[in-house]
C-alpha cells in the first residue's frame, strides 16, 4: 500500500483546526502521518497538540515561517509517505472514505502521478460539490476545476519539478500544477474535502 501524509499548515485558528484533526482521525483508513506546520503567533495549537492525547500519526512543527509557500515546503520535507496532500487548517475531509478512496486510485494504478476531486462549499447558502477533471489545455482557467485542498501528488513530484516558490504569495498551487501539467493524473469524481466556509 502507497503510504499517504497529510501536511495541515495552521495559524491562530485553533478551533477551525481541531475540526482538520477529526476528520482526519476519522479515516477508515488511517493516514501514514498528519503532520502539523503551525506558524501562529498564539501558543494555543501548540499548547493544544502537546497537552492533548493525539493519534501516533501525528507530528508537528510550531515555529513561524515565510509565508504560506514556505509552510507547504516545511510539510513537504518531513513527508516520508509516498503519497502527500496539502489539507489547510480548517478544511477537513469530506467523510470517514476519502483516504481509502484516494489509496485505491493509487493502487490500481500505480503509474498515476497524481489526483483529484471534487470540493464541498458554501455557496449562496447551500452546500454544493465543485470541480471536474483537470484540463492541460485549459490551465488559462487557473484553478477553478482543480482544487489544491483535493490534490493527493506523488511526493517524487516535488522532487523533480521542484517545491513551491517563496515569493509567491498567492497562485503557488497553479504554479505547481503548470509544472506537473504533463503528469497522468485521475480525477476522482466524489467530494473529498469540505472548504472551510469562514
Amino acid at each position: 500500500m502507497n503510504r499517504i501524509s497529510i501536511i495541515t499548515i495552521c495559524f491562530n485558528n485553533l478551533e477551525d483546526f481541531k475540526q482538520t484533526c477529526a476528520s482526519v482521525d476519522m479515516q477508515v483508513l488511517k493516514p501514514y502521518e498528519h503532520i502539523i506546520i503551525d506558524g501562529s503567533t498564539k501558543p494555543d495549537i501548540k499548547n493544544y497538540l502537546e497537552n492533548t492525547p493525539q493519534p501516533k500519526y501525528r507530528r508537528w512543527i510550531c515555529e513561524r515561517d515565510k509565508g504560506i509557500s514556505d509552510a507547504f515546503n516545511k510539510g513537504i520535507l518531513k513527508a516520508t509517505g509516498e503519497i502527500t496532500n496539502l489539507l489547510n487548517s480548517g478544511d477537513t475531509l469530506y467523510d470517514a472514505t476519502v483516504l481509502e478512496k484516494v489509496e485505491v486510485v493509487f493502487e490500481k494504478d500505480p503509474t498515476i502521478t497524481w489526483c483529484h476531486g471534487k470540493l464541498n462549499l458554501l455557496r449562496g447558502g447551500l452546500w454544493v460539490a465543485i470541480g471536474k477533471p483537470f484540463e492541460k489545455d485549459k490551465l488559462y482557467r487557473g484553478m477553478r476545476g482543480t482544487l489544491h485542498p483535493t490534490m493527493y501528488v506523488r511526493k517524487e513530484l516535488y522532487e523533480k519539478y521542484g517545491l513551491f516558490d517563496l515569493n509567491l504569495k498567492m497562485a503557488m498551487d497553479y504554479d505547481f500544477l503548470c509544472r506537473i501539467a504533463d503528469e497522468k493524473f485521475v480525477f476522482i469524481d466524489y467530494p473529498l474535502v469540505t472548504f472551510d466556509p469562514t
